[in-house]
């Protein structure tokens, strides 16, 4: 006999399917720490190297490298990717049509 298993579809925001306070930033701030990490692997940069490229210190890269975000600002994740060598653009657009609420959203491009 086949047992059957509740599913549940979730979002496209892990952070909001867990209950986060406030899963759009969470989402956010995940998405630059994750484009951050790449950058710093596809260098070959050792933790150490990262760290004095990025002016933190290397248990700070650890914590990055890790998703453990609760220190980090957007600002200074920002700041990181342009070390790194990213431009960042911040767009400003009003919803779509067919949603009926805004919403925080970052864009990640190859550098």
């Amino acid at each position: 006999m086949v047992k059957k298993i509740s599913v549940t579809i979730g979002t496209t925001n892990v952070f909001a399917d867990l209950g986060y306070d406030d899963p759009n930033e969470a989402l956010a701030k995940a998405q630059l720490a994750a484009r951050i990490s790449e950058l710093i692997e596809s260098r070959h940069l050792t933790q150490t190297a990262a760290a004095k490229l990025l002016r933190i210190d290397q248990p700070k890269i650890s914590m990055l490298r890790r998703g453990r975000l609760r220190g980090f600002s957007y600002e200074r994740l920002l700041k990181f990717l342009t070390v790194l060598g990213c431009d960042v653009e911040i767009v400003i657009a009003r919803p779509h049509r067919r949603r009926h609420h805004a919403r925080g959203e970052v864009m990640v491009k190859a550098a």
